[in-house]
């Protein structure tokens, strides 16, 4: 029983979403020229952290939400499975950590908007 939860801490541990180093600098270069994801021009961030974080009191719904979308990262669909597995207990951990990801992954999609949109590079 001690193993399993020693190996469920390191996959919560490790559940984050985060951005490369590449990403982090790609980030400072647009914060420099004061684009953010809330003042992004045409940019519209995919996920709203607030409601991420609400969606996680029950169980596993904001790493669900964070999965589907036009921003989605399909690791949440696992963190979505083990929170629901470790329901009620999650909360504690959940909701904070799918408003931080979801910040994270308006970050990840605001680099790729101002790299790859060709209306933007034009």
């Amino acid at each position: 029983m001690k193993k399993y939860v020693i190996l469920l801490t390191i996959v919560l541990l490790f559940g984050c979403t985060h951005l490369t180093q590449q990403e982090r600098n790609q980030l400072q270069q647009l914060k420099a020229q004061g684009i953010t994801v809330d003042r992004g021009g045409d940019f519209d961030a995919p996920a709203n952290p607030a409601a991420a974080g609400a969606m996680n009191l029950l169980p596993g719904g904001g790493n669900f939400y964070l999965a589907s979308g036009n921003g989605a990262d399909s690791a949440h669909w696992l963190y979505g499975f083990l929170n629901l597995l470790t329901w009620p207990f999650s909360i504690i951990w959940g909701v904070p950590e799918a408003a931080v990801d979801a910040n994270t992954i308006n970050e990840r999609e605001l680099i790729y908007h101002y790299k790859y949109d060709k209306k933007v590079l034009q």
